[in-house]
């Protein structure tokens, strides 16, 4: 198969793409970045391109599934339009130019309770991201609304205390859905979905996300899981 991937210089696009590399399953594995990288693998093959100009680069997105981890914070971003920009608006033209391109699978990184009725402004992109994507009527459509996700080396403060007060109240029995997720093992789940998962429309929260990291994953009522 071959892979390809948006957001691979982030916390989970980078675990991802070191999976993708050492599975045998991926005999080609294209990613799409702003910069130049520093990499070098047999399977890779790096382009580097302007999101702002997709005639430049939509011929490229063609193979067998496209993998989407990009997004940014508000911070990095400066300001509410930019990171919808990076959110919402790069992701949407990626997966129109895989569902135009004969892309079969499309794996989508979202966010806990996205819903584009969401009176919170990041949630609610991803929320609408979703309502879109799923327009497109890819024969594999697979959304994983993760919650806080626990990145190596962060040094995000407010995640980290995030992290730090959800494990307290996990230990006591609390607020099991929204268990902090290694990055790790959303991106297992995120290889895995290509796998096991038969063609449809599948979305995850972060107990179902690491019971596909397992492999162990159970039938949804809602879903022709395996």
């Amino acid at each position: 198969m071959k892979a390809l991937l948006i957001g691979a210089t982030g916390a989970t696009g980078k675990d991802l793409l070191e999976l993708l590399l050492n599975d045998d399953s991926f005999e080609k594995v294209d990613i799409f970045v702003r910069r130049k990288l520093d990499m070098h693998h047999n399977k890779l093959n790096i382009h580097v391109i302007d999101f702002d100009q997709p005639d430049k680069w939509w011929h490229l997105v063609k193979g067998d599934v496209l993998f989407s981890c990009l997004g940014t914070t508000l911070k990095a971003a400066g300001s509410k339009e930019g990171q919808k920009k990076v959110d919402y608006d790069y992701q949407l033209q990626f997966a129109k130019a895989a569902k135009e391109n004969k892309v079969n699978d499309y794996i989508l990184v979202s966010s806990h309770s996205a819903s584009s009725r969401s009176p919170f402004f990041y949630v609610k992109i991803k929320g609408q991201l979703e309502d879109e994507v799923r327009k497109l009527n890819f024969p594999k459509l697979v959304i994983f609304n993760p919650p806080s996700l626990i990145r190596k080396d962060s040094d995000r403060k407010m995640e980290l205390l995030l992290i730090k007060i959800l494990h307290f109240f996990n230990t006591i029995g609390l607020f099991k859905s929204i268990k902090p997720l290694e990055t790790m093992l959303l991106a297992k789940a995120m290889l895995n979905s290509t796998k096991f998962l038969k063609d449809g429309a599948f979305s995850f929260n972060g107990p179902e996300t690491k019971s596909i990291a397992d492999a162990k994953a159970q039938r949804r009522k809602d879903t022709k899981f395996f």
